[in-house]
């Protein structure tokens, strides 16, 4: 072997992805089942149709959520804790614009005693007083601290801006919300979001029959209010007539720069062609904005491009930091890399880099049990069908540089980009 030469690149020219399994437990709740994986380790993702956009409080979805693990009519948060640990069993809590989700790993020959207590989480959630104060206490002093960031306070005014407060993403959390929440807060929208009618399981890892028994005879019948189905409303979107927007921190050694405009869903026909235009533009180490604005003019340590993903739109964002006296220079490279891919076509040499990246991205994202489980619930939260990842293949394999081209004159427009700055004012 000669050690000098490098491996040869080769072409991806496939690749399968494990499609899902579809089911439905005796009470309707659908259940999806990504059988992969050798090891003797399942996990199961309970999602109920009840984000943030359902929410008639700030927070309300979140503490919601949150809370379940700090009490039950069986258990105390010690309790479950205890027993999970014990199981070697884990635990995770979340929550996204319109899903709340449990997410629970276990060992195959544990998850019965591991289910036990994740039911009681989900049906007999109590939300004591006591651990519901501790847990709002932690998190406003974290909230507390994210609010002296330059980055944190950036994308709050940027959602403000291009969304409006009346859109549940412009609809940002204060401080004095903290102090709305309470008991009977949430135990309004855990009755009315967290039962069996609005309910979806994924199962992912070793699924074996016994796997699904334990699901079944855990969730398969009726609980909850499961009869009362809430739809999210629909919301406008008012954005700022105004181009920047400043927010002024005076004790901010550098400057937080995000500029963005609301974009394409993941269901738009163009939006695996845009992936790539901002993974060249701004989406790994080698994209151009890295490229100028890091490497060469050394104004920033990093430099990003890229779409956060809402129900009924997306943000296309670029995200910096940099010394408060590069942030003119800054934002005029970002225009100048945009007026670049607005007039020359870009090359096959870089093309195919990007490609080569994008590819190495997605065979590493679906190569586990548990990553494809991450995979299929992004598709079913997003209403994507199923042939949705073999179309981004095709679309990262054949797109070219005259579509690069048209895509960047039609999505990346200096005229619709708002400017956010967020840091110290200079004289």
């Amino acid at each position: 072997m000669d050690r000098a030469q490098h491996p040869e690149i080769e072409t991806l020219d496939d690749f399968h992805i494990t499609l899902p399994v579809r089911e439905a437990l005796p009470n309707g709740i659908p259940l999806t089942i990504i059988g992969a994986g050798e090891q003797e380790v399942v996990r199961v993702d309970i999602l109920f149709a009840g984000g943030r956009w359902h929410q008639s409080l700030r927070l309300q979805a979140f503490f919601t959520n949150r809370m379940l693990r700090e009490g039950t009519r069986r258990y105390t948060s010690s309790d479950i804790a205890e027993k999970l640990d014990y199981y070697g069993s884990w635990l995770e809590l979340s929550g996204s614009a319109d899903y709340g989700y449990l997410t629970v790993y276990s060992l195959n020959k544990y998850l019965a005693e591991t289910l036990e207590i994740v039911e009681s989480m989900i049906k007999e959630a109590a939300f004591p007083e006591k651990e519901l104060q501790i847990i709002v206490s932690n998190n406003l002093q974290q909230y507390l601290i994210n609010a002296s960031k330059v980055d944190f306070l950036a994308q709050r005014a940027l959602q403000r801006a291009l969304y409006g407060v009346g859109h549940p993403c412009g609809n940002i959390v204060e401080r004095e919300d903290y102090d709305g929440i309470n008991r009977e807060v949430l135990l309004d929208f855990y009755k009315q979001y967290y039962h069996s009618g609005n309910c979806h399981i994924f199962l992912s890892g070793k699924v074996t029959d016994e796997t699904i028994r334990c699901v079944t005879d855990t969730f398969g019948t009726p609980f909850g209010q499961y009869e009362q189905l809430v739809a999210p409303g629909q919301y406008p979107i008012i954005a700022s007539p105004d181009k920047r927007i400043v927010i002024e921190r005076e004790d901010a050694l550098q400057s937080a720069v995000k500029i963005g405009c609301t974009t394409i869903t993941r269901k738009h026909a163009d939006f695996s062609k845009l992936q790539v235009l901002l993974t060249l533009f701004g989406g790994y180490f080698g994209s151009r904005l890295m490229s100028n604005i890091r490497e060469e003019k050394g104004y920033t340590y990093g430099i990003s491009a890229g779409i956060l993903s809402f129900p009924d739109s997306g943000v296309l964002e670029i995200s910096a930091e940099t010394d408060n006296r590069y942030v003119e220079l800054l934002i005029q490279e970002v225009y100048n890399e945009i007026e670049k891919l607005h007039q020359d076509l870009v090359s096959s040499k870089e093309l195919d880099m990007v490609r080569n990246y994008m590819l190495g991205e997605m065979c590493r994202n679906y190569e586990s049990p548990f990553s494809l489980a991450d995979a299929w619930i992004t598709a079913f939260t997003c209403g994507l069908d199923e042939q949705y990842f073999s179309h981004a293949l095709t679309v990262v394999k054949n797109i070219t540089a005259r579509e690069i081209q048209e895509l960047a004159q039609q999505y990346l427009c200096k005229e619709t980009l708002k400017e956010v700055v967020a840091g110290k004012k200079l004289s």
